[in-house]
């Protein structure tokens, strides 16, 4: 029972200690992007936030079609229909 309650004790302060230091990761920026994004108008600011995006969407998808697919496939090994003759 100790080790359970330890358990929970290490799972609340790990998420604890991601809150807290979760706006020291958003801080973080590409010092060419805030230059070109200081430096420009609004069409330029539109267009670099179109370009994150493009950046982020398509490898996100694939990791979640990536995901779906073991998920779908997380017990093909371990049903009996799937036993081979030898």
């Amino acid at each position: 029972m100790n080790t359970k309650r330890s358990l929970h004790w290490t799972i609340a302060l790990a998420g604890l200690f991601t809150i807290i230091l979760s706006p020291l990761a958003y801080s973080q920026s590409c010092a060419l992007c805030y230059t070109q994004a200081a430096s420009a108008g609004s069409r330029m600011i539109e267009a670099l936030r179109s370009g994150i995006l493009i950046m982020i969407v398509p490898p996100t998808l694939m990791w979640l079609v990536l995901a779906a697919v073991a998920y779908a496939k997380r017990n093909k090994f371990k049903h009996p229909d799937n036993v081979s003759g030898w």
